[in-house]
């Protein structure tokens, strides 16, 4: 199968690298360093995953071939713009699949699109992004495929395509709960690790983060009940101590870009919460403090 991933970042790239091994016809579009080693020397991919494999990467998406699957893994606030530019790699059969993080993004793909060629991907595995051609997996966490339109039999083939690749991939036909519980689980990790410089499991080390964590969780869920939200049923706090067991070793996406000095996701996460609790009047302020502080960060870091 023919697949592009736009985002060729720590998980674009760790998910394109099982793919190409698996025996697809891969593609990377990334950035111009990246890009440069993976076409010179292949991709490696190191920790929980230990692989090297010789793919093709560009900088451009016009420079990528139309596909069956394009995996969108671009940061949130790049969505549209990811879009606009992969416009001509949309085929009338290709399927779109959001990897990201955030609310709202498999929504503006199957605008882009049309909603039965609109998928989404629940992650949490951690995967950082070592050096350009490296990217390090350091912790095992879930992954599941839906479509929040209903295409369940395309959605199954889309798991099916993960599994084939080495990805312990699940079908659920509650992705759009998932979505939502997977931004509860980012908000309780991502923005206390931007803001401590800590990885993922020392977090549940201190207590003053322990409850932290907890006030942003019984934030978020009371705004995802809010908007009617098809939460899973487990404890979502629970969930997210769990994550950051698991992922222990790993440095969050957002704590990565606040040490590039790149904007984080921390609006369409945390400030997506708080944006969403003030149209249903649910208070959020710890999720509010939170947006503030990384916001602030990120205005330190480019200056």
């Amino acid at each position: 199968m023919r697949v592009v991933v736009m985002g060729a970042g720590a998980m674009g790239s760790w998910m394109g690298a099982l793919l190409a091994r698996a025996g697809h016809d891969v593609t990377l579009v990334g950035r111009r360093d990246h890009v440069a080693v993976v076409n010179a020397h292949g991709l490696r991919v190191s920790g929980r995953t230990e692989l090297h494999v010789m793919i093709n990467a560009v900088e451009r998406a016009a420079e990528a071939p139309v596909p069956d699957v394009l995996l969108l893994a671009v940061k949130a606030y790049d969505t549209q713009r990811a879009l606009v530019e992969a416009r001509p790699l949309l085929g009338q059969r290709t399927r779109v699949v959001s990897a990201q993080n955030g609310l709202g993004n498999v929504e503006r793909v199957a605008e882009a699109t049309d909603e039965r060629l609109a998928f989404s991907a629940v992650t949490t595995h951690g995967v950082t992004y070592v050096e350009p051609g490296h990217v390090k997996h350091a912790g095992v966490g879930y992954f599941r495929v839906g479509s929040p339109f209903n295409e369940h039999a395309a959605a199954r083939d889309i798991a099916s395509l993960f599994q084939g690749a080495g990805i312990d991939a699940e079908f659920t036909d509650r992705v759009a709960g998932e979505i939502w519980a997977k931004v509860v689980v980012n908000a309780s990790i991502n923005p206390l690790t931007a803001i401590t410089g800590l990885q993922n499991g020392a977090l549940l080390e201190l207590p003053a983060l322990r409850e932290l964590m907890q006030r942003v969780v019984e934030e978020a869920v009371d705004v995802a009940r809010a908007e009617g939200a098809p939460l899973p049923d487990d404890d979502l706090l629970l969930r997210a101590r769990r994550v950051a067991e698991l992922t222990a070793a790993n440095k969050s996406s957002m704590l990565q870009d606040i040490e590039r000095g790149r904007r984080t996701e921390i609006d369409s996460i945390c400030g997506e919460i708080v944006q969403r609790g003030l149209r249903h009047n649910v208070d959020t302020p710890v999720n509010m403090t939170l947006t503030a502080l990384v916001k602030g960060i990120e205005e330190s870091t480019r200056r």
